[in-house]
Order: C-alpha cells, then sequence, then structure tokens
C-alpha cells in the first residue's frame, strides 16, 4: 500500500534505513536511431514506469504534450479500484495516458525523456522504493509505428552499454486503460511538499529541466 511506501521515505529521510538513489542520478538515454514518422494532429501513447505520480508529472511539463493522465492499464479486474491494483493480484500497471502533438515532440522523444528521468529499464517489477508487478517499467504500442520505435529503441538501450544490467522493460499488448482515482490526478503539482514527491518525483522533474531544456516547460499541463 501507498501508506507503508510513504512510511519507507520517512524512515529514509530520518536516516534509519538505506533507500535506492532516485532515478536523476541515472544516464542519459541516447536520442533514438529510429524516429517516429507520426501523423499531424493529436497522437495517445502509454507508458508504465512504477509509481504514476512522477511518470505523470515528467511528461506534463514537456512542451507538446496537451494532457497526461494516471491509471491502469491491462489486468484481469475491469474498473479496478487503487485498492485493486495495489495488491499486485489483478495484473494491472500503473500507467499514463498521455495525449502530445507530435510537430513539438515524437514518440521516440517521449522514449528518450520517459528513460532518461522517468523509469530505469533494467529495474524488474519495481521502480525507486516501490516493488510489486504494479510498478514494472512497460511499453504499450496502439499502432504500428509505435510498436516499431519501441522496439528499436529498446534493441538500441542494449546495445547502448549505458546501463550495468540488462534492459528489462517489456512490450505489452494494448488491452484497456482505466484513469484512476481523482485524488491521484495531477498529485505531485497538488502536493508538492509531499514526502514521496519530494524525494522520488521532485528529482525527476530537475532532471528533466536539466537534460531537456528544449522540451521543458515550467508550467505543469493538467491532465
Amino acid at each position: 500500500m501507498r501508506t507503508a511506501r510513504i512510511g519507507l521515505v520517512v524512515a529514509a529521510l530520518a536516516g534509519t534505513i538505506a533507500l535506492p538513489l532516485p532515478l536523476a542520478a541515472a544516464p542519459l538515454a541516447p536520442a533514438a536511431k529510429v524516429a517516429a514518422p507520426e501523423e499531424t494532429g493529436l497522437q495517445t501513447a502509454l507508458f508504465a514506469g512504477g509509481c504514476f505520480w512522477g511518470i505523470e508529472a515528467v511528461f506534463s511539463h514537456l512542451r507538446g504534450v496537451h494532457s497526461a493522465v494516471s491509471g491502469y492499464h491491462g489486468g484481469t479486474v475491469r474498473n479496478p479500484s487503487y485498492e485493486d491494483v495495489s495488491d499486485g493480484r489483478t495484473g494491472h500497471a500503473e500507467t499514463v495516458r498521455v495525449r502530445y502533438d507530435p510537430r513539438l515532440i515524437r514518440y521516440d522523444q517521449l522514449l528518450r525523456v520517459f528513460f532518461s528521468v522517468g523509469a530505469d529499464p533494467t529495474l524488474l517489477n519495481r521502480q525507486g522504493p516501490d516493488v510489486g508487478t504494479q510498478y514494472r517499467s512497460a511499453l504499450i504500442p496502439l499502432n504500428e509505428t509505435q510498436r516499431r520505435v519501441a522496439q528499436a529503441y529498446l534493441a538500441q538501450l542494449a546495445q547502448s552499454g549505458l546501463w550495468s544490467g540488462p534492459i528489462v522493460t517489456r512490450i505489452e499488448p494494448y488491452r484497456a486503460f482505466y484513469p484512476a482515482e481523482a485524488y491521484h490526478q495531477d498529485f505531485a503539482a497538488a502536493n508538492p511538499f509531499h514526502g514521496y514527491i519530494r524525494r522520488w518525483d521532485a528529482p525527476k522533474i530537475e532532471a528533466l529541466k536539466r537534460l531537456f531544456p528544449q522540451f521543458y516547460k515550467p508550467a505543469f499541463t493538467r491532465g
């Protein structure tokens, strides 16, 4: 449960236990060799990369992103609640649905940002302090172009040698996306002093600002 996760963060801030470093210290992912030749008009993409609070926050600070919505993808339960997903038995992953303008930022560029400051592609069924299949990293292509670009990019990451471990992020077929409860939406923007946000997600936004000034925007795009 997220309350237990927050307890870990509090203990870490107090110095009583050690947790892994925030992803801001991770390698800068390479620019994609295969660019996404996308159609004009707003496009949609799905990204799973641990707690959706931080992933939503990252995408919400990108130029060209019109909305980022936290939710649940896949799984065996229709319209699941957070409690359903949190026990890891439904097969869902915390996922963010992104609506973006490819004239300003392409799918392959979203992938680069995602793996540079959003999710560690070498962690299996976990990100940061969060453990369980619901926190797996996955790409969910919604068309053939996204599938082809995602496959090529994961192969490129595996060949780059930038990470010490193997790339375990997987590509999953689209099943169904269910928006999360209202209190999860825009959580980082609404709760900037929350312990979890300060420890794990604020460093992602700082890294985004530093590494991708051409895409970063200070204003937060509401979902």
